[in-house]
């Protein structure tokens, strides 16, 4: 029983020039994605600006007495 087989061109694991220039690319993927989620959680949890908190009268710079 003979098969024929026929030699595909395209394949990656073949041509070691396309493997490495698709792992380049799956690399500056994951790299870019990597970075945009870290900027996107940064903005997410940005500094919310300066609350308004109570502070005593008595521990004022000058303070203030009843």
């Amino acid at each position: 029983m003979e098969q024929n087989t026929v030699e595909n061109t395209k394949d990656i694991t073949l041509d070691k020039v396309s493997r490495s220039r698709w792992l380049f690319y799956v690399q500056l993927f994951c790299m870019l994605a990597f970075m945009l989620g870290g900027c996107y959680n940064l903005y997410k949890h940005k500094y919310a600006g300066k609350p308004d908190v109570k502070i005593q009268e008595s521990t004022l710079y000058n303070p203030k007495y009843k």
